[in-house]
């Protein structure tokens, strides 16, 4: 369940994510502050809060929670579906944050050299930014998985705990830890520490890699 998961949020963060995150480095709207706080305030609001609040939007108390069950027959809340959009919401900043920082590196003069011979916005991106940029999307797919993974508030608040269809990891270990069975707790745990070093292993080590190659 966790696995698939975060699979399922980190391809949806990424399809979503790549577009996003060049019209927050590329844009000029008045309104993308806005959105740039949007997209950065999950860093700071504690999961609960998100959690209660999307538990409350899509439950059938809400003009849209209704909406929802009218097309689907069920509420999205305490279900898979549900938990993955609260995962994708948790974990927007750490896939879009790194494809910011990464497109924002890239060399303005290389872009308007190609526009200038005649490459639309769409072939600029597609054969200039996406391949100075692989590092922040490998980056950006290790940190939203990883999160993802990790995630415990809100997908208690809006999955709830139910087995086979929304318990987590995270919330098999709080359960495990709960029952006194430290034993499976100590299993979990240490699946899941290894599951973040080995993840952050690989960005430092990816960070190395391209450092050394332009000294």
């Amino acid at each position: 369940m966790t696995f698939r998961l975060a699979l399922t949020a980190t391809a949806i963060l990424l399809a979503f994510g790549l577009p996003l995150a060049a019209w927050l480095t590329y844009g000029k709207s008045r309104m993308r502050p806005v959105v740039q706080t949007l997209v950065s305030l999950p860093l700071v609001l504690p999961p609960t809060v998100l959690g209660f609040y999307l538990l409350v939007l899509l439950g059938p108390t809400t003009a849209v929670g209704r909406m929802i069950m009218r097309i689907l027959g069920h509420p999205l809340a305490f279900s898979f579906a549900g938990l993955l959009i609260g995962s994708m919401l948790y974990s927007l900043p750490f896939a879009i944050q790194p494809l910011v920082s990464g497109m924002m590196a890239v060399d303005p003069a290389l872009r308007e050299a190609a526009a200038t011979l005649g490459a639309s916005p769409m072939r600029v991106f597609r054969e200039i930014t996406l391949p100075l940029i692989r590092p922040s999307i490998l980056t950006a797919t290790i940190l939203a998985f990883t999160h993802t993974v990790g995630e415990f508030g809100v997908v208690l608040m809006l999955g709830g705990n139910i087995p086979g269809a929304t318990r987590t990891l995270s919330i098999a270990l709080y359960d495990q830890v709960a029952d006194f069975n430290f034993a499976e707790a100590n299993r979990t745990a240490l699946l899941l520490l290894v599951i973040s070093f080995t993840s952050l292993l690989l960005v430092n080590w990816r960070a190395g890699q391209r450092s050394t190659r332009l000294v």
